[in-house]
């Protein structure tokens, strides 16, 4: 071997694919650009270029269409569709993301041992042993040359924040970067590693250029800190905040994270070169290669048939009728003054639970509605997350708080259209942290600034005191503090109902066979008119 000796590496980057194998919208069929289907034309593309390639799929993978749903809720012993496909592309590598543990351990732990590749999560250890619990916190890949190239995976340690308990039982996430610096330093010692990619499924807390918060400094992202605080880490693969970032290094590292549902193929090639016994990085790019465009790989689609079949099936099950309307035609107006869907999926959760007050959100914009005649499709096009419910007790302070952190969803009112605060819309749509509450009255005012836009707040009648508790039912995701409300944080849990809510609106209209939409305008939003000058 020439003592100056040139290699190119090739990392191949899926990330927060949710379930989206195929490219099809569920609502209503209609073709797309994103899928599995057609991001794997992109790897076999890129396979062909390249001689030396690694995949890895950076986690949430498993959660997030109603194919998916299907086969955790009706079909799991079956093998799992999302599975056979990475292994059909013979993936070297996937994450742990947060999202796999929302049908709980077992069949996540199917999924795994159907996995022809290794599951990754350094940081994710079990109680009794202390150990990994996945079994493997890195993989060492090595080449004839000599060449050693080294994947750590990491986790959001945030998970318990939002997952149900039983869903980790045994489980302890430790801090990331303190996981990252342990394996880290382990991987050049001991593994004699030449290359340290850590596939993370986390993002960014701060600014890529500026290095200022982006975000309250939770630990839920801790991506910045990693390139700043942990020596010895090449390449950073990010995911979880379903952001199209490439083209960037922070601190020396050569960062990437690839969007979501399949719509881009992260991609990082490094030139690498020999010198004086040691092989050393000459220069690293990284790019996002959008699945627009691209072919369907068949292989894969008829690996999915049968599933997809017996999904289709399932989600065309007709389950109820509606009178009147609770169609959605601006997402913007459900969210400015109560709309029919809203107040029906409230009123559910409180006639489920027991509580006297609830509160849910519009989780996108592009939640249909219900039309005249419903289907499980209808259902799982407007509620699109795994999320059970959970009744908390909070006080009147803590109610306030939290109508307080939904109307910053709204930027200041100086006229013209209302307007989305960007901090709910950059680096993601965060639509679903936008709460709407039945059983309570008030009125929010987004000319105000923020912390002073709740202008009236009564409970059947009477002001919302303080120091009162009050019992609320919400989804889990929320009652954990999700979305940053922290005020829910720690409270007191009064009834949890482990059933998914998909299935409780399904149950709950098959039961009445009719419902009616109907609306109590309990809340509003408003804002002051701007006088021309």
């Amino acid at each position: 071997m020439s003592e100056h000796s040139n290699f190119c590496l090739t990392v191949l980057q899926t990330s927060d694919i949710h379930g989206y194998m195929l490219p099809i919208q569920y609502a209503n069929n209609e073709p797309t650009e994103q899928g599995f289907a057609k991001l794997a034309a992109l790897i076999a593309e890129q396979r062909a270029l390249h001689s030396h390639c690694i995949v890895i799929d950076n986690g949430d993978l498993i959660q997030g269409t109603p194919l998916a749903y299907h086969h955790a809720r009706l079909n799991a012993a079956a093998p799992n569709p999302m599975i056979r496909c990475l292994n059909e592309l013979r993936y070297d590598a996937a994450v742990i993301g947060n999202h796999e543990f929302n049908y709980g351990l077992p069949l996540l732990d199917k999924a795994v041992g159907e996995s022809s590749f290794p599951w990754l999560s350094a940081n994710i250890v079990s109680e009794a042993s202390g150990e990994p619990y996945f079994g493997k916190p890195f993989i060492v890949k090595s080449f004839d040359n000599g060449l050693r190239v080294a994947i750590l995976g990491l986790t959001t340690n945030f998970i318990p924040n939002w997952e149900k308990a039983e869903h980790i039982a045994g489980l302890r996430f430790e801090p990331v970067v303190d996981a990252a610096k342990k394996w880290t330093d382990y991987l050049r010692e001991k593994e004699r590693a030449d290359v340290v990619i850590v596939s993370y499924h986390g993002g960014f807390e701060r600014d890529l250029a500026s290095g200022e918060p982006t975000e309250p400094l939770t630990g839920e992202n801790v991506g910045y800190a990693l390139c700043s605080e942990v020596e010895g880490i090449d390449v950073l693969l990010t995911g979880h905040q379903h952001r199209t970032i490439a083209g960037r290094q922070i601190h020396g590292v050569t960062v990437i994270q690839p969007g979501t549902q399949a719509a881009y193929l992260g991609k990082v090639q490094l030139q690498l070169k020999r010198e004086n016994g040691c092989w050393h990085i000459a220069s690293a790019a990284s790019e996002l290669l959008p699945v627009e465009g691209a072919g369907t790989v068949e292989r894969i689609v008829r690996l999915l048939r049968e599933d997809e079949a017996l999904t289709q099936q399932w989600l065309d099950q007709p389950i109820g009728k509606l009178l009147g309307d609770m169609s959605i035609t601006d997402p913007m107006d459900v969210r400015l003054k109560e709309h029919p869907l809203i107040e029906f999926i409230n009123r559910v959760q409180m006639d489920i639970s027991g509580a006297r007050i609830s509160n849910t959100a519009l989780f996108d914009n592009i939640s249909p509605g219900f039309p005249p005649d419903i289907t499980m499709r209808d259902i799982v096009s407007n509620y699109i997350y795994p999320n059970t419910l959970q009744v908390i007790r909070i006080s009147g302070q803590d109610m306030k708080d939290a109508l307080e952190r939904s109307a910053s969803y709204f930027a200041a009112y100086t006229g013209g259209p209302v307007q989305v605060n960007p901090s709910f819309s950059e680096p993601k749509p965060q639509h679903y942290n936008y709460d709407m509450w039945e059983g309570i009255e008030y009125k929010l005012n987004i000319s105000r600034p923020e912390g002073e836009r709740v202008v009236s707040l009564t409970c059947e009648g009477q002001p919302v005191e303080p120091n009162r508790q009050y019992d609320v039912v919400m989804n889990n995701y929320r009652a954990g503090g999700g979305g940053n409300y922290t005020m829910f944080h720690g409270k007191p849990v009064v009834r949890d109902i482990p059933t998914d809510m998909a299935e409780l609106l399904a149950t709950y209209i098959m039961e009445k066979g009719t419902i009616e939409a109907s609306l109590n305008s309990n809340w509003e939003v408003v804002w002051d008119e701007v006088r021309p000058e």
